[in-house]
């Protein structure tokens, strides 16, 4: 296994911005991995997947891990269900087509977001009316600090709103992913932007759910590989009942979701658009001119030109509206 000295990141997050690794590494096995962390145990370690949601505002002083580990096997198969075990650096688009196309169900609505599989429980992505966690059955791992094997069940990864037990200790490798999904498929009506977009298409299959969830995105979001972005930039505030009366007095027509008796989520992308952030540039970074929500890097291979502008955002909407605004992206 190759171990490279200095490494350089840029083409390794989203954003394209600059910085080096101290050691960098591709294992293409789970020996490899444990190999490799065994020989550099006091090493600060970063695991990278595709770097489709975090960027770089300095260089890594440490290891930096990039797994190798692909592909996808079926383990059960009946009726009913098929479930598969999918590597982590499977790219997640190509999972989610792989899977449309045999009619297995329940990620379609994930389509075309950008990562690798190992990503997916980390963030317990979502979109559309869906999240992954309602589909994983286990996630299997190497635990840094021992070099142990763990298993996760469904329960024990503790999923929440885009979070997960992976993303709150960072004290995982994840290896494969085990996903069950279904063989049958009724559509259900979730989501208002799909529902629109399949306004003239009666009891749509899969596959045009897919088709349909691809365009809205493209529509809306600008293609990573062309405009250097990490997708949506922060998370959709959850606020409470005072928090969200005195949103509502300021803005009236702010969306809100109930949650629980106490707790309310709004759109962090409509409270950046009514603090005057859509489309607005700064230098090389500004928002996306189609989605408030997408930071994007218009020629920057500076990441404290992103953080700064981060910064800003969060300020203006918490001087305004007084609700916080926490980022989906990981900042280094």
């Amino acid at each position: 296994m190759d171990i490279q000295h200095n490494f350089q990141l840029q083409t390794y997050n989203s954003f394209r911005t600059k910085a080096t690794a101290k050691l960098f590494a591709k294992p293409r096995t789970i020996d490899e991995i444990i190999e490799l962390l065994k020989q550099y145990p006091n090493e600060k370690k970063l695991i990278l997947g595709n770097g489709c949601n975090l960027f770089f505002t300095k260089p890594f002083d440490g290891l930096v891990i990039k797994p190798i580990i692909s592909g996808i096997s079926v383990i059960d198969d009946n009726a009913e269900n098929v479930t598969i075990e999918v590597g982590a650096a499977q790219d997640w688009d190509e999972l989610v087509e792989y899977c449309v196309n045999r009619g297995w169900s329940g990620i379609e609505n994930l389509s075309l977001i950008p990562g690798a599989v190992g990503a997916a429980p980390i963030q317990n992505i979502g979109a559309y009316g869906t999240e992954v966690k309602d589909v994983i059955v286990k996630v299997k791992t190497i635990e840094m600090a021992t070099q142990a094997i763990k298993e996760f069940n469904n329960a024990e990864c503790e999923f929440e709103y885009r979070n997960s037990i992976f993303k709150q200790t960072r004290n995982y490798i994840i290896t494969s992913v085990i996903f069950q999904l279904s063989k049958s498929f009724s559509y259900r009506e979730k989501y208002i932007d799909l529902k629109k977009e399949l306004a003239h298409t009666p009891s749509p299959t899969l596959k045009q759910v897919r088709e349909a969830i691809i365009s809205i995105r493209k529509r809306k979001l600008p293609n990573h590989l062309e405009i250097p972005n990490a997708g949506s930039f922060f998370k959709n505030p959850i606020i409470t009942t005072a928090e969200k009366d005195s949103l509502l007095e300021a803005l009236p027509s702010a969306p809100i979701y109930n949650i629980d008796t106490n707790s309310f989520k709004t759109s962090a992308a409509y409270l950046i658009e009514q603090a005057g952030y859509k489309g607005k540039r700064k230098g090389n970074v500004g928002t996306y001119e189609n989605h408030a929500l997408i930071i994007v890097n218009y020629g920057s291979d500076d990441g404290n030109d992103i953080a700064d502008f981060m910064h800003e955002i969060q300020k203006v909407v918490k001087t305004k509206y007084n609700i916080e605004l926490e980022p989906e992206v990981w900042v280094f």
